[in-house]
């Protein structure tokens, strides 16, 4: 059985997108972590980092891997793909 994989939120509290996201994640019953990078460079410069040069929010992770952004997530989902990448991550 796969070990739970961290799901980790980047977002600002203006942000529509940021709210689309987490609506779409708790509708498939995924808990997360949510870090707000609202006036904080320096949490917008780590995910920036992380997320490999983008700065815009929402940028969501599976574990170590960059999902993208709220439209990345809703995609995937679409496309049936949003287990394939939590089994991904896990392993």
């Amino acid at each position: 059985m796969p070990r739970p994989v961290d799901i980790v939120i980047y977002t600002t509290a203006a942000c529509p997108y940021c709210t689309q996201a987490k609506a779409l994640l708790r509708a498939r019953g995924l808990e997360f972590t949510e870090i707000s990078v609202d006036g904080d460079p320096e949490g917008r410069a780590a995910m920036t980092a992380r997320a490999h040069g983008r700065r815009t929010v929402p940028q969501i992770f599976f574990g170590d891997t960059h999902i993208g952004g709220c439209d990345d997530l809703h995609d995937l989902d679409a496309e049936g793909g949003l287990e394939t990448a939590l089994a991904d991550a896990a392993r």
